[in-house]
């Protein structure tokens, strides 16, 4: 058997929802849809043997990644590098606020966020650097089974990004990771394998059909 990895982006918040830039500076909580969201993806995968657990240290994460472990009784490890992009300045703002008031770094951020950072946040390179150390880390602990990585929407994208050859300053245009959703990689003899992105169909339509991202 090799190693898969199921990368789960957490349920819904207030935020996620308005569509606001919520990074690692924020510590929403999940609304009453994001904990279905965490619900339903903990009794779809009940009967799948995991080898480990794994979240981002903010709240959103752990919630999310919290009844899929006591359904279980396995333990938690959460891990600032599976954090969320910094956005600086720009957190808690709309687009269109941060379009108007940080105008030259948002452009640049657009055209190629690898090497532009947010103002005052993180570039692309560095959450792709503080990820990939966490892949490692779990390779180096489990060589096969199934593993799951609750973590962010920017994160997600561009932990992908990283090991599926894709330029990592294109993740926002490259690959969808909606709330909820659910990314799976298996590491075959060839490298990295996606064998889902953004599988939502462990989430009930009404959940799928919510609006924001």
């Amino acid at each position: 058997m090799t190693l898969i990895l199921h990368l789960l982006r957490h349920g819904q918040t207030a935020l996620s929802r308005e569509d606001v830039f919520c990074g690692s500076g924020l510590e929403p909580e999940l609304t009453a849809e994001g904990l279905q969201m965490a619900q339903a993806f903990a009794a779809a995968s009940r009967s799948m043997p995991w080898a480990g657990i794994y979240s981002s240290s903010l709240r959103r994460g752990i919630t999310t990644a919290q009844p899929l472990c006591e359904e279980l009784g396995l333990k938690l490890n959460a891990l600032e590098n599976l954090n969320e992009i910094a956005y600086g300045k720009w957190e808690g703002l709309t687009k269109e606020k941060v379009e108007r008031d940080f105008h030259d770094d948002y452009i640049s951020w657009l055209a190629d966020p690898a090497w532009h950072p947010p103002s005052g946040g993180e570039a692309a390179v560095v959450i792709a650097q503080r990820g990939l150390r966490v892949i490692e880390e779990i390779k180096s602990r489990c060589s096969q089974g199934n593993v799951l990585i609750v973590s962010h929407k920017a994160t997600i994208r561009i932990i992908l990004c990283s090991l599926l050859g894709i330029d990592v300053g294109r993740f926002r245009y490259r690959l969808v990771c909606p709330v909820g959703s659910v990314s799976v990689v298996e590491f075959t003899l060839h490298g990295p394998l996606l064998r889902a992105l953004a599988d939502r169909s462990h989430l009930s339509e009404a959940l799928r059909s919510l609006p924001g991202t």
